[in-house]
């Protein structure tokens, strides 16, 4: 399965924050504005963090923000937000993070096959540096290999 297509309202380059839940408000709105999920999306992908710890951050500097497939996504969709400031989310060995990617996936099944295809892009060590200094909404994509 493809990843979803990023259009440039799920981008929102050099945002910023505090804390992590700005951070993770900040993706949700991303995915709010693209039109792939509801308000309550972003409350559930902080209250995983809240629940679970800082597990969502996955590498050095990068966090995946997701929550659970059901009736507050609208479609798959994906958001990239860079921070301005790296932020603190707990993680013993891979904080601070730089770029927060966020997934919101209509269906169960859907939901690990589009954090597998995320996860193998992030195999090559250079990509979170990279989309950390992207200037553009297409230098993004074009890193990813997504689709606006």
């Amino acid at each position: 399965m493809p990843l979803p297509p990023l259009p440039d309202t799920a981008v929102v380059l050099g945002a910023v924050v505090s804390t992590w839940r700005e951070a993770l408000e900040r993706t949700g709105e991303a995915l709010v504005t693209s039109g792939a999920a509801t308000e309550a999306y972003t409350q559930a992908m902080i209250d995983l963090v809240d629940e679970h710890g800082p597990y969502i951050v996955i590498s050095p500097g990068l966090a995946f923000a997701h929550a659970r497939p059901g009736p507050t996504v609208r479609r798959d969709g994906l958001a990239v937000v860079t921070l301005r400031e790296p932020v603190v989310f707990g993680h013993p060995h891979n904080d601070p993070v730089s770029v927060v990617l966020g997934l919101a996936v209509a269906e169960v099944g859907a939901h690990l096959e589009s954090i597998g295809e995320i996860a193998n892009t992030f195999n090559d060590p250079t990509v979170t540096g990279r989309l950390a200094a992207a200037s553009t909404p297409d230098e993004v994509r074009a890193i990813l290999g997504v689709p606006a």
